[in-house]
């Protein structure tokens, strides 16, 4: 999917949410896992997160441009959960064409390992985006950026109280010329990672993920990367505010994809989950459409 093709299907849709699919069989409503169990006894965790996953993107497609499944929640069943996210990517590429698909695996090894990566996530389940690690630097990234209309979306500024640890840490560069006491200025981590990287990368084909929790930051993220698109966890059960991400955040082209994953899919634990997740996903749509009729 091109950034215009991205762009049309926000304005359309009147929405820019990103469902989560972090399917957790002991999160799941118990009607799902019974049901699985009958017909397939004790093997049952690939037919629950098939159908769990099924019927939570039915239910919320129309209020969302995108959905991103987390490997950490398929790979932790072994081969059933890989062949359920597999099933899952086949099922929205089949029934929901226009819907960007992000792997969230967060890739990122020397450029050999990298390659493969690429060629597992961009050829083999030929998904839209995945999420990567910047932290070994251009040759660990630029084997992702090598696919038309695929995209690298980089983490650059997380949501998780240990983004303080690294993330914001202030690098001592020197001033041109000056290497004397006190001429140095100081760029935090994540700003040198959105700067060196969009060496690498541009806004047709890299992202970057800022969590919703850093609130305020987002003007000076946005100082730095006025113009690509920002991928937002945090928003529901991590605290993250939408208002406030927009005000900071949002560009004349929306520039934004705002993902929920609990607050959604666990809206209920009762056989009404889907209805829930749906009522929650155009909850979500229906203040994005009020704030994108404000702002663009």
């Amino acid at each position: 999917m091109t950034r215009e093709e991205l762009i049309q299907q926000i304005r359309e849709k009147q929405s820019f949410l990103c469902v989560g699919l972090d399917t957790d069989i002991d999160k799941i409503p118990q009607c799902i896992i019974d049901e699985a169990k009958a017909h397939d006894g004790e093997d049952y965790v690939f037919r629950a997160l098939c159908e769990f996953n099924a019927l939570i993107i039915d239910a919320t497609a129309p209020y969302c441009v995108a959905y991103k499944p987390n490997l950490a929640f398929y790979e932790a069943y072994g081969v059933d959960g890989i062949l359920a996210f597999e099933a899952t990517i086949d099922y929205l590429k089949e029934e929901y064409p226009n819907h960007f698909i992000i792997a969230d695996a967060k890739r990122g090894d020397i450029g050999n390992t990298s390659k493969m990566y690429a060629k597992t996530f961009f050829e083999q389940y030929d998904v839209d985006a995945l999420t990567v690690a910047p932290y070994m630097g251009e040759d660990s990234v630029t084997p992702f950026l090598g696919y038309d209309g695929k995209w690298v979306i980089l983490l650059a500024l997380t949501s998780n109280k240990g983004s303080q640890d690294f993330q914001m840490e202030a690098l001592h560069t020197p001033l041109v010329g000056r290497w004397g006491p006190g001429n140095f200025k100081g760029e935090r981590l994540f700003e040198r990672v959105l700067k060196a990287s969009q060496q690498w990368g541009n806004e047709e084909n890299m992202m970057y993920v800022v969590g919703a929790t850093q609130g305020k930051m987002f003007k000076d993220i946005r100082d730095i990367a006025p113009n690509h698109f920002l991928l937002v966890p945090g928003v529901g059960a991590q605290g993250g505010s939408l208002q406030e991400v927009c005000k900071y955040g949002m560009t004349k082209d929306c520039g934004l994809l705002v993902n929920s994953s609990r607050g959604i899919i666990y809206a209920s634990k009762g056989e009404d989950f889907a209805e829930a997740a749906a009522e929650a996903a155009k909850a979500l749509q229906q203040e994005m459409a009020e704030i994108l009729r404000d702002r663009l």
